[in-house]
């Protein structure tokens, strides 16, 4: 007999405080989704009124060849219109990405006393923590997601402190990544008429994370968000999806609940999806598009999916670009300390694109 929360607040202990996750909360037995997580109507994500995105994937491997200068112009285009695309040939082995999803399912298997070791406050590192949600002591109603989160700072504590199901496969996705990520980087930097010397380049992308979230099947998932609505702070993201689907990406610009237009973005058997962050938009002086996105949970089965985060240090400050500036003839952000930006990002609950208003020239 599933265990009867009969008030908001014993549900919160059980599932963040104790460290029981949304899969405790599955796994006790609910057969409905509680009230904690039911979505107002302005958020469920109604999966037949949206449409599936059908740009092929782009082939990175074309970047070395005679068709480099098409395969630059689709990048661009990409992060210029919808701010997110899927690419092959990427240069992280088929086998990879399958054991990644496997090590996630092995990690959110254990038990949750042995996932809670990581909880913020215990972990054995401040650069491990496994959680729900994702602000929950300020979400109105919370997302139907598990995680684990690892910031790199080197091989050796990635080694020591990463948990051990995932630690090897995580760290190599992670190594593999980061080549792609500054190719197009350089692609996107390139496209503004701007040269980054290796030490910019270097302090652009130097913090990485790799997540792995876990969404449990949901009663109804028509109530509920995966993740809600929000676009990712950093330059780039790499995510591995796997092959269920759930992954939405807003349109338009457009704040009118009824005019939104929303697109799947459709697992691809191999291929990586990458999206444009905040701290793009911002040096782009907003010619490429941090893309809003959310995820849906499902009924039929769990699934998981594989971001790599690649950031600036937290002391760098970003703002336009000097020379993209001078182009459009004003700056339409101001500068800011990435650790300000990361301390309001983290300190909300998800909200669209609002966290780009505390970098935003009015």
């Amino acid at each position: 007999m599933a265990p009867s929360f009969n008030s908001s607040n014993s549900l919160y202990d059980f599932v963040v405080r104790d460290g029981n996750g949304v899969k405790g909360l599955v796994d006790s037995g609910v057969s409905e989704v509680p009230e904690r997580y039911i979505q107002p109507p302005r958020e469920r994500i109604k999966k037949h009124d949206s449409g599936v995105c059908d740009a092929p994937p782009i082939d990175l491997s074309k970047l070395n060849g005679a068709e480099h200068e098409k395969v630059v112009d689709e990048i661009a285009r990409a992060a210029e219109s919808l701010g997110f695309f899927q690419v092959v040939n990427h240069g992280v082995p088929l086998e990879l990405l399958e054991s990644l999803k496997a090590a996630a399912h092995t990690f959110f298997s254990l038990s949750p006393e042995k996932k809670a070791v990581y909880c913020s406050g215990v972990s054995p590192s401040p650069r491990v923590k496994y959680g729900t949600s994702f602000v929950p002591e300020k979400e109105k109603a919370l997302e139907w997601k598990d995680y684990i989160s690892m910031t790199f700072t080197s091989e050796e504590e990635a080694l020591q402190y990463w948990p051990n199901q995932c630690k090897e496969v995580a760290l190599e996705y992670l190594k593999l990544s980061t080549k792609m990520v500054r190719d197009i980087v350089e692609v996107l930097i390139g496209k503004l008429g701007v040269t980054l010397k290796d030490s910019e380049m270097e302090r652009l992308l130097g913090m990485k994370m790799v997540n792995m979230n876990y969404y449990p099947a949901c009663p109804n998932p028509d109530l509920t968000v995966g993740v809600g609505r929000h676009s990712d702070m950093g330059a780039i993201t790499v995510l591995l999806q796997d092959g269920i689907g759930g992954l939405y990406v807003k349109v338009d610009e457009q704040n009118d609940a009824d005019k939104e237009e929303w697109l799947e973005i459709p697992p691809i058997p191999g291929a990586l999806v990458i999206n444009i962050g905040d701290t793009l938009q911002i040096l782009s002086n907003g010619k490429y598009k941090s893309a809003e996105h959310r995820v849906r949970t499902t009924s039929s089965q769990s699934r998981v999916s594989v971001p790599v985060f690649t950031l600036p240090k937290v002391t760098e400050r970003i703002g336009p670009l000097a020379e993209v500036v001078e182009k459009d003839g004003l700056a339409r952000y101001r500068q800011v300390l990435l650790q300000d930006y990361m301390k309001n990002f983290f300190g909300n609950a998800h909200a669209g694109k609002k966290s780009l208003d505390f970098a935003r020239i009015n």
